[in-house]
């Protein structure tokens, strides 16, 4: 050759041991690299393409709702007519729909912060190091804990009346309890994912699942006096 470089005929398939090679190819062999794990692998790269799909993918479609929809605002601010009521930004209602329960510390303060606490701590228990599901050790002492902790945690939403949060805590209440009934050897696909959810995933479910519920009643059910109205109705 005459960029000097020296190959060499042969039966081999490391590309590593032997990367320049002319290798011939029998009808009962296959090309393959055989390659050694590597305690450390480059994914930079890998992440931050998949961030910048994403955050291109989030652009477009804001600014296409921002192109079809026009924003809600009302007109100049009058302090001798305030409305009523006088309502939050959207993403700060279930923080107000709180506050129509609890003293201002408990619903903007202590629930808020004792959630995230949570979703900071409970990684560290040995209940979930390795992420595990949260009934597939010692199920039937969990489940007591998880009775106790249920029951309790619905009287004390009935003792406030916060009706609201009731069906969202059940309903995530339920698919605990099937989690608890399955295995990841369960023939349901459903079950094996709802078995392989850890502690920390059934808090942050029901948080995101009771801010929604939140800011939906604070956005179409309160109406003057922050009453209860039905959508469709003054």
């Amino acid at each position: 050759m005459s960029d000097g470089k020296d190959f060499v005929a042969g039966m081999d398939s490391n590309a590593r041991k032997a990367p320049r090679r002319v290798v011939f190819l029998t009808r009962r062999t296959s090309a393959q690299v055989r390659v050694v794990d590597e305690d450390r692998v480059q994914t930079f790269p890998e992440v931050l393409f998949r961030a910048a799909v994403a955050i291109e993918l989030m652009s477009i479609v804001l600014v296409t709702v921002a192109l079809l929809f026009n924003a809600p605002l009302e007109g100049i601010a009058d302090p001798s007519h305030t409305p009523n009521p006088a309502k939050a930004p959207w993403y700060f209602l279930g923080l107000q729909e709180m506050l129509h329960y609890f003293p201002p510390v408990v619903a903007g303060i202590l629930v808020p912060g004792l959630v995230i606490i949570a979703l900071v701590v409970i990684p560290y228990f040995n209940i979930n190091v390795e992420a595990e599901g949260l009934f597939l050790k010692d199920r039937a002492r969990r489940l007591r804990i998880f009775y106790v902790v249920i029951g309790a945690f619905l009287v004390f939403l009935l003792v406030f009346r916060v009706y609201v949060a009731v069906v969202p805590t059940l309903l995530v209440a339920s698919f605990m309890v099937v989690a608890a009934q399955s295995s990841p050897q369960s023939r349901s696909p459903f079950r094996r994912y709802l078995a392989s959810k850890s502690l920390s995933y059934w808090i942050m479910t029901w948080f995101l699942f009771e801010l929604v519920v939140l800011t939906a009643v604070g956005t179409f059910f309160r109406g003057p006096g922050w009453s209860w109205v039905w959508p469709g109705r003054s």
